[in-house]
């Protein structure tokens, strides 16, 4: 039952987010032809943060009760109507709407697959397994933006949107017949949400594994939806080698995350957040620099190889702490959340930046404040682990 539900995840998740990476390199495209400034382009990505960072620890919480499956398939069937609605947006008002509701299907797909995967996995092993998902998802965004560069060569945008429909559909279907749908015992009878949230905050450790998971995601706008548009001002650069070099970076990551996840599950995992935040950082200096395809695709591996260090190593203080503390839905509800926040804060301030200062300044400032951040995170969790150590000796005394 475990390997089927294992196997049926990892396969869906992965459509699915081969959906989403097809319509990464056009939808920045597709926004400014309606008349999305840099700022706009922020509010898009914004909308899309706010409806799923608000939804997410209320529906982790509310399948450590009732179960996974059904959150599951809900979401894979928003996913595919986003698709058929995108290319009927006639104005940035009607995509942010759009967004928004792509955002709802959001919340319950990637957090409610990390708190499966963080149930299925052995103690001691939360790495490795949490190495698993992101292969599925990085596998799913890396070759997306491939295809989503090839249809709209030959097809046009809409071509593309409709294809993430199709996919989404696709991955609803395998769920629902596949899946099995159980309530994971484990995790009934824990705190309810808002005391747990409390009791997150409370707990440095945790509250620095959220804070480090936040910071690290202010990167994902200036990265993604800002490179189309960095790369598209260069003579001959084509769709096609715009999704080229967005797939480098997530298939990368992806190829790594198996034994980046095992060496989390055995070293320190406070120095390979450190190491992978450096890399991530050194390499978002040097984007705006470059002016070469083959350049910037070595680059986005480096971006890659950063997050293939912080991803499973996050995923599996996450997924601790789901086990001991607070219930996996709930935990990867609020890790989410994190997320979402730290993506919406990315779009602001790169969003700002760019209309102020220019699109390099952009890089500039998101790896200045991801710096700070995780160097802040990182104090904090050293401080809960030094508390935990201590609080075990004295029971054990």
């Amino acid at each position: 039952m475990e390997r089927q539900t294992l196997v049926t995840l990892l396969l869906s998740v992965f459509i699915a987010l081969l959906g989403i990476g097809i319509i990464i390199p056009i939808m920045p495209v597709f926004a400014t032809k309606l008349g999305a400034s840099g700022f706009a382009l922020g509010m898009i990505i914004a909308a899309f943060s706010v409806s799923r960072g608000l939804l997410q620890p209320v529906i982790g919480s509310l399948s450590d009760k009732f179960g996974r499956k059904w959150f599951l398939v809900a979401g894979l069937c928003i996913y595919g109507a986003v698709g058929l609605l995108i290319p009927h947006a006639h104005s940035v008002i009607d995509l942010i709407i759009i967004r928004g509701f792509h955002g709802v299907g959001s919340a319950m797909i990637v957090p409610i697959a990390m708190a499966y995967m963080s149930f299925l996995a052995p103690e001691g092993q939360e790495g490795r397994y949490m190495g698993y998902l992101n292969i599925a998802i990085f596998c799913g965004i890396g070759c997306g933006p491939v295809f989503g560069g090839f249809f709209n060569d030959h097809w046009g945008m809409a071509s593309a949107f409709n294809a993430m429909a199709a996919l989404s559909f696709f991955s609803f279907v395998l769920v629902m017949y596949k899946m099995p749908a159980h309530v994971p015992a484990r995790d009934k009878g824990r705190r309810g949400l808002v005391k747990s949230m409390v009791a997150m905050v409370q707990r440095r450790r945790t509250a620095g594994i959220l804070a480090a998971r936040y910071a690290t995601m202010i990167m994902m706008v200036p990265t993604m939806a800002f490179l189309p548009l960095l790369m598209s001002n260069w003579e001959g650069v084509t769709g096609l080698q715009i999704g080229i070099v967005i797939a480098s970076r997530t298939l990368v990551n992806a190829l790594l995350q198996v034994p980046f996840g095992k060496l989390a599950d055995r070293r320190s995992k406070l120095v390979l957040l450190l190491s992978g935040t450096t890399l991530m950082c050194l390499a978002m200096i040097l984007v705006p620099q470059v002016e070469t395809v083959t350049r910037m695709m070595l680059l986005y591996m480096l971006l890659g190889v950063g997050e293939a260090i912080i991803w499973p190593v996050l995923g599996a203080y996450a997924s601790e702490e789901g086990r001991k503390h607070f219930g996996h839905g709930t935990m990867m509800g609020v890790f989410s959340l994190a997320m979402s926040a730290g993506v919406f804060t990315g779009a602001m301030l790169s969003g700002y930046t760019m209309d102020h200062l220019g699109i390099a300044s952009a890089y500039y400032f998101t790896a200045g404040a991801i710096v700070l951040l995780t160097s802040g995170s990182a104090l904090l969790i050293h401080s809960g682990n030094s508390r935990d150590r201590r609080d075990a000796a004295a029971a054990a005394a």
